[in-house]
Formats: C-alpha cells, sequence, structure tokens
C-alpha cells in the first residue's frame, strides 16, 4: 500500500542514453525539492525500478522508445495502472506516431504540408503524388514514429533516386514515412518551440536549421541543436494555442509546438510534442518552478475521493 501522507516521491523518466543529455533534468530534481517533492531520475526500461513506489512518473527523455514502440506503449500502459503517469497514455499513444498531424489538420490547424506513405504503398508512385503536387525545391524525408531528426533528411526535389533510396529501407523495416516540403524560411529565421504547462504559453525557444542540405541522417540519439530564448511572435502564439486547444485529449500537463513559417509568412505546425519533449527549462528562469508546483497540484487531484487515484493504495 502506498503512503500519501509523507514526502511525495517523482519519477522523471529518461532512456539510458539520454541521462546525461537532457538539461531539463538537473533543474527539475530541484524545482521538485524546493516544492517539498523528492524527484528521482528513472530509466524506463530498468527492470530494477518498482514504478509503484512513486506517486507520481513524469516522462521526460525517453528518447529511445521509436526503435521499440510497442515495448515501451506497454510499459506506459503499466505504469499507469500502479501510479499517475503524465502526460496519459492516450495522449502518449496519440502523440508517438506523427499521423497525428492528419488529426490536427482535419481541425483547422496549420500544419506543414504532410504525405503519408504507409508499408505496402509503391513508394515511387507515392513519390511522383507528392512532387506533383508540391512545388518546393527541397523535400524533407522521414519516418513518421521518430524523434531528434534521426533518420531524417533533406533532399534536392530532382534526387528522385536518393529519395527512394532513402524511402525504401524505412518502408521495408515495417516503417511508414512522411515527405513535406522543406520551407526554407527555417534557414533565415529557424524554428519557434513554444512551451506550455497546463494549457498556458510558458517561455519560447528558436532552434537554428536542423537538416543540413546534403548532409546524412543523424546517427546520434539527436541532431546537434543550435538553441536560443525567443519572443514569439502574435500569430506564431496564436497558431500554437489553437493546435493546444484542439489536441483530442484534456488535461495536458506539458505541450510543445514546434513551428515553422510557410512560403506566405504562416506559421505552420512542424510538430506536436506531448511525450518526451524537451522544454528548454534553463532558457526560462522560473520555469521548472512552474512546472514542478502543476504537476504536484494534478498530484493533489489525483488523491481526492472520486477522482479514481485512491483506488492505488489498495
Amino acid at each position: 500500500m502506498r503512503n500519501f501522507a509523507g514526502t511525495p516521491v517523482v519519477a522523471l523518466v529518461t532512456a539510458r542514453a539520454a541521462r546525461d543529455l537532457d538539461h531539463d533534468l538537473p533543474p527539475l530534481v530541484g524545482a521538485f525539492a524546493a516544492a517539498g517533492a523528492a524527484a528521482e531520475i528513472a530509466v524506463w526500461d530498468d527492470r530494477r525500478v518498482d514504478w509503484s513506489r512513486y506517486d507520481l512518473v513524469l516522462l521526460r527523455s525517453a528518447w529511445d522508445y521509436t526503435e521499440r514502440l510497442p515495448q515501451f506503449l506497454a510499459w506506459v500502459e503499466r505504469t499507469a495502472a500502479l501510479t499517475l503517469l503524465l502526460n496519459a497514455p492516450t495522449v502518449v499513444r496519440w502523440n508517438s506516431d506523427k499521423h497525428y498531424l492528419r488529426d490536427l489538420a482535419a481541425r483547422a490547424v496549420p500544419v506543414v504540408p504532410t504525405t503519408f506513405v504507409d508499408p505496402g504503398a509503391e513508394p515511387a508512385a507515392a513519390l511522383a503524388q507528392f512532387l506533383a503536387a508540391q512545388s518546393c525545391a527541397e523535400v524533407v524525408v522521414k519516418p513518421a514514429v521518430g524523434a531528434g531528426s534521426r533518420d531524417a533528411r533533406r533532399h534536392a526535389r530532382n534526387d528522385s533516386a536518393e529519395m527512394l533510396a532513402h524511402l525504401r529501407p524505412l518502408l521495408a523495416a515495417g516503417r511508414s514515412v512522411m515527405l513535406q516540403p522543406y520551407l526554407d524560411g527555417v534557414d533565415r529565421e529557424g524554428e519557434t518551440a513554444l512551451i506550455f504547462i497546463e494549457g498556458r504559453f510558458s517561455h519560447a525557444i528558436r532552434k537554428g536549421p536542423l537538416l543540413p542540405a546534403g548532409a546524412p541522417a543523424t546517427t546520434g540519439l539527436f541532431a546537434p541543436e543550435e538553441i536560443t530564448a525567443r519572443i514569439p511572435a502574435a500569430d506564431e502564439l496564436a497558431a500554437a494555442e489553437r493546435a493546444v486547444a484542439q489536441v483530442p485529449f484534456p488535461q495536458l500537463l506539458y505541450a510543445r509546438v514546434d513551428l515553422i513559417r510557410d512560403g506566405t509568412g504562416r506559421p505552420c505546425v512542424l510538430e506536436l510534442e506531448l511525450a518526451e519533449p524537451s522544454l528548454y527549462l534553463t532558457y526560462a528562469p522560473g520555469s521548472a518552478a512552474r512546472f514542478a508546483s502543476a504537476a504536484l497540484q494534478r498530484l493533489r487531484t489525483f488523491r481526492q475521493p472520486g477522482s479514481g487515484g485512491q483506488a492505488l493504495t489498495g
């Protein structure tokens, strides 16, 4: 039986390879301590961890989930049956595959034009159809289940052979692939990533371009990033708020919306990160404390009679 009377114990979930690379972890450990909780860093696939001993489990940097998605989602479900896991399993399941961009587009959220090529499709025909619909000079090819720009590349429009050589092994491995126009505004302005806590805007950062022309896909856990703090423009904030509001699940503890501008200057959603995003807390003083406070309030609500959380005491 878990004891709800003592100091709350929080797990900050990471991957083995990410433990020393996630710059959000140290400020979060400190913020939870300042708020009267004990935060511990735990690796999601470490079989020695007893997840039932934690009052709250927060998904932070399980960045290797893309290589073992069924195993990761099974772990999410098992852990959520033992304790409070955030964001919730339904959110994680939906957000771990970028087919969610279709759902956002159907809800009138501006997204980067995306064509999905699923296993079993003829890649040459799908590529030809995409190129006929898009006038872009360059094309991004990347997996629909992916993180950190792994297996993502930027190709010249006229190099169909190279794109097909990129597409075919991914499809043969049973992975769905995304085709997107490369919006060259990112070379000038970068991406804007807006972070939300409990549905409210917290802070934003600028990411420099991640896919150099002609470069191979990164082989690391994630591509090197050039990060600076940024104040979002009004239209970027409005687009990000719309994206968060149109998520088909309530009660997001955290969200990150990555935006780039299209050829008309309109901000479009490149990715909506709800499962394991970097929140860039070191670029925004006070953001780690806000996150810890919101998470502990969730825990207090979860413990209240009638919430369902009390069922975990037995």
